[in-house]
């Protein structure tokens, strides 16, 4: 009787060790997969916005290079304060094309992002950085210049947009020359709430009298329940023969 204990106890042992081993392996790879996971969240969220949006910077002060050409030397600039009158005012390019260039100091310092015209995601968003609300006005119109781009992935051109204080200034260069915003305050609206983009926002049907810009993203970060909007107005504006204003200069010289 005792042998034959012996042998159902020799034949469970091992089924047992086997059970063992078959979850322990199961488990390892969970954590194996769960390590993958974290390490693709991290470049895709961290490391890889970090290089992207060193891209964007250098590709926007790339563009800035060509307008800035026929700027004086630093001695020869035009003294603060000169009145140019109204602000030039281009017309909207086609689909996709980089018309302008935003600099943020509170960005940071080397922050140059391009504005393209359009803001399909896959054509202008994922790919250029910032894009430009067809059928709303042009950088210095009167009315109200839209724009739209991430807070997170493909560079995250708008991260840093809930980080924005009442009177930060926003650069926006075209090749006519810099508009100098003041940010005035934010907003949240729910994704349908397009009246952001009406020439005097949120009042359909009013004529304009200001010049506005209007920043776009999702909200909360890695989500797109709702919308953040940040509001500046423009203070001034100069042509590009009087160089650029002192707060941006090394941007917008960063590869000369």
């Amino acid at each position: 009787m005792s042998e034959h204990r012996q042998r159902q106890a020799d034949t469970v042992a091992p089924r047992r060790r086997n059970r063992v081993s078959a979850i322990g392996i199961l488990g390892e790879l969970f954590i194996t997969a769960g390590v993958l996971v974290f390490l693709f969240l991290g470049w895709q969220l961290w490391l890889n916005d970090i290089i992207v949006g060193a891209d964007q910077n250098k590709a926007g002060a790339a563009l800035a290079q060509g307008w800035d050409a026929t700027a004086p030397t630093h001695e020869h600039e035009t003294a603060p304060g000169t009145d140019f009158g109204d602000p030039l005012v281009a017309i909207a390019p086609g689909d996709a094309v980089k018309f302008a260039v935003m600099y943020v100091p509170r960005f940071g310092a080397d922050y140059a992002r391009s504005i393209s015209e359009g803001v399909e995601t896959a054509k202008v968003l994922d790919k250029n950085g910032i894009g430009h609300y067809p059928g709303t006005q042009m950088p210095g119109q009167v009315g109200n210049f839209a724009v739209a781009a991430h807070r997170t992935t493909h560079g995250a051109p708008f991260k840093p947009l809930a980080s924005l204080q009442v009177g930060d200034r926003i650069y926006v260069q075209t090749q006519d020359g810099y508009y100098t915003y003041e940010f005035r305050g934010l907003e949240y609206v729910r994704p349908t709430g397009v009246g952001v983009l009406d020439p005097v926002p949120q009042f359909a049907g009013v004529a304009p009298t200001d010049r506005i810009l209007t920043m776009t993203s999702c909200n909360p970060m890695f989500s797109a329940a709702e919308r953040i909007i940040a509001y500046a107005s423009l203070e001034s504006w100069q042509p590009t023969s009087a160089g650029a204003p002192p707060a941006i200069r090394a941007a917008v010289t960063a590869n000369s």
